[in-house]
């Protein structure tokens, strides 16, 4: 089992954002999420509130439940690895094949 610390949990949450905006992430994933935002704002809880500190514990585990689950996904984003797939932005008539070029570089020490 990973270690979680708090800089992990805070950097998946902070990337949370950034899944939810991403169009190609399953609606199941984001639903877990929202599901996960309702229920820590709904008045009814497992554990009243009024019971502090355990009337937090419900939600705690919760999030970290929902964290664990998203955490592949997640990472991609916080760490920054998330592949974007440009091909669907060109259609076939666009791309043209059998064409070779090459980049000519000039160097600066040949110039003095």
């Amino acid at each position: 089992m990973q270690f979680i610390s708090f800089r992990v949990l805070a950097g998946r949450i902070k990337a949370i954002s950034s899944m939810m905006a991403d169009k190609t992430v399953p609606k199941r994933k984001k639903i877990l999420v929202i599901l996960g935002i309702i229920y820590l704002f709904l008045p009814v809880d497992l554990i009243p509130p009024v019971l502090f500190p355990f009337g937090f514990l419900d939600d705690l585990v919760l999030w970290i439940w929902i964290l664990w689950t998203l955490k592949d996904t997640l990472d991609t984003y916080w760490v920054g690895e998330k592949e974007q797939d440009f091909s669907g932005n060109y259609s076939k008539k666009d791309i043209i094949e059998g064409v070779e070029f090459t980049v000519d570089q000039e160097d600066k020490d040949d110039e003095h």
